[in-house]
């Protein structure tokens, strides 16, 4: 249940933070602003979450707790029914936080490699200390995927050795199977099941989005990472069995591929080009790696609410609206720093307007003249901004069935600066909620458009993956960019995403707020009220990877 802090004494706390905040007379201003009630609604749950009181939200952290307490608070007044832990609205998530406990040690064929020259380590999180010593094979970016003409391991046995991989996918790839070939999680599975007991990662000659250069991840190698917690304290891993040892400059590279049939050089250039297609490497020599991980156990909370459905046999299924409550909380000092700068990322499009959608849906579907066939899950999750991880617990931890989870309908920072003209529906015609997305899409005006900017890989970024990877179907809607949308939304992600910047003086346009809610409750009620719930489409890649009770 709650801790003795109140929903009600968070509450009172809110005048205060606005008039702390740095630019207290432009926030002062904004309020005076009249809205009609719906937006109002909207932006007085953004007001609160967002305010300098909650430093950021950070998962873990007192201000989260706060602000859970809030989310609890307002699904007890939209009516929702408690779905957590004992009875209450949250479902505690335990937590650890890792890092890399030391240098770590690596060595090739015997000779020493040097720290922050020729490797990083990495922490991990399944386990204290990690010794690996076995043969290492080059394996392109580690992507087997057929059906997309690409096999990075083909004709090459990986049982027992070391992987050494570069980051990416092909640009060639569709949209989300790019995201998702891209990530790390992918690779270390791929790697696992074809035996692999270790990956380390080169830095690439030619880096792609996203990716980091080998200086920087030498200055941030023991930088804390976090997880959810398993019992003895250690943290659950996408491949316990195969873990990430390190990363390795290209000047260590180079050393590993002295002798072996294709040269460094020849990889080098093959990299180079625009869509580089690999074969393995057997490489000649040992690698050795040792890493130690330091661990700090946490706790958080998802917040859980529900409108039971009406009807006696579809009421026993679930459709999910899902929103992520954390943000970054606030950023490290820097020497530079100039006085009273403001280093609280306040994160109000990121993602408290998902939550104040969140609220909004759960009102309207409590009010609705008749009930939901289907049951409707309200889920506030932690830890998105550490990994997906509170929504990575609650689909292995549910409150109810898994397997009376009929979809999720995700809902995460729309960027509200400008009237949308399109929306980008992320997997949405990968099942059969393509078309209710489509219908729901055009009843506020607009059409749908593909994703504009696939090298972000946001399909694998946000929680909805999480019911993707169980074979849940999802969908996750975005405001477009079309016609006067492209650079607002450009000027967001490069100076505000992230940063202390994505606040209340942020030019929000509350009434595309409210589009935004009818949109995603239009699709999630249809979801609710269809006499057959979801299914794949046939073929579909994630239908068919993970087989959930879904699946065609």
């Amino acid at each position: 249940m709650m801790r003795p802090f109140t929903a009600l004494a968070a509450l009172a706390l809110a005048t205060p933070a606005f008039a702390q905040t740095r630019d207290a007379a432009t926030i002062n201003a904004l309020l005076a602003q009249p809205l009609p009630a719906d937006q109002a609604a909207m932006k007085a749950h953004v007001m609160f979450l967002a305010s300098d009181a909650l430093r950021g939200r950070e998962a873990g952290s007192a201000e989260y707790d706060i602000a859970a307490q809030y989310v609890a608070a307002q699904f007890y007044a939209a009516g929702l029914r408690p779905a957590g832990d004992d009875g209450g609205y949250l479902q505690r998530v335990p937590l650890v936080v890792y890092k890399a406990a030391d240098k770590g040690a690596m060595s090739w064929s015997g000779k020493p490699l040097v720290f922050a020259e020729d490797y990083i380590p990495a922490a991990n999180p399944a386990r204290a200390e990690t010794t690996v010593t076995a043969p290492v094979v080059f394996a392109g970016r580690g992507i087997v995927a057929p059906q997309l003409g690409v096999d990075d391991y083909a004709g090459v046995d990986v049982r027992g050795k070391i992987v050494a991989i570069f980051a990416g996918s092909p640009t060639r790839f569709p949209g989300e199977e790019r995201s998702y070939f891209a990530s790390a999680a992918t690779k270390a599975q791929i790697a696992a099941a074809r035996g692999a007991v270790g990956i380390v990662m080169l830095d690439a000659p030619r880096a792609g989005p996203r990716q980091r250069p080998f200086a920087a991840l030498a200055a941030g190698y023991a930088n804390p990472k976090t997880t959810w917690a398993m019992p003895d304290g250690t943290g659950t891993s996408a491949a316990p069995t195969t873990p990430v040892l390190g990363t390795l400059s290209q000047a260590a590279a180079a050393k590993l591929f002295a002798g072996a049939a294709t040269p460094w050089s020849a990889i080098v250039a093959l990299a180079q080009t625009d869509d580089p297609r690999y074969a393995p490497v057997p490489l000649v020599g040992t690698l050795t790696a040792r890493t130690r991980t330091a661990f700090t156990p946490g706790a958080s909370s998802n917040v859980v609410g529900i409108v039971p459905g009406a009807d006696p046999v579809l009421g026993k299924e679930v459709v999910i609206l899902s929103a992520h409550l954390d943000h970054i909380g606030v950023s490290p000092a820097r020497p530079d720093d100039a006085p009273g700068r403001d280093r609280i990322n306040n994160g109000a499009l990121d993602n408290a307007i998902g939550i104040a959608s969140l609220i909004e849906e759960a009102k309207r579907f409590a009010t609705a003249p008749t009930r939901p066939k289907r049951t409707v899950m309200f889920l506030a999750v932690t830890g998105e901004e550490k990994g997906l991880i509170g929504s990575s617990w609650f689909v292995d931890h549910s409150t109810v069935p898994l397997g009376a989870i009929v979809a999720d309908v995700n809902l995460d920072m729309p960027v509200l600066l400008y009237k949308f003209e399109d929306m980008i529906a992320f997997g949405a015609d990968r099942s059969t909620l393509g078309p209710i997305v489509r219908r729901a899409v055009n009843a506020v005006g607009v059409g749908l458009s593909p994703d504009p900017m696939p090298e972000q890989g946001f399909f694998t970024r946000s929680d909805h993956f999480n019911f993707v990877r169980k074979g849940i179907p999802a969908v996750f809607l975005w405001p477009g960019i079309k016609g006067a949308g492209k650079a607002p939304f450009e000027d967001f992600l490069s100076n505000r995403y992230h940063r202390p910047g994505d606040d209340l003086t942020q030019p929000i346009l509350w009434d595309q707020g409210v589009r935004f809610v009818a949109t995603n409750y239009a699709i999630a009620r249809e979801i609710a009220d269809a006499a057959v719930r979801p299914l794949w489409n046939t073929g579909d890649y994630f239908g068919t990877t993970y087989k959930g009770p879904m699946a065609k």
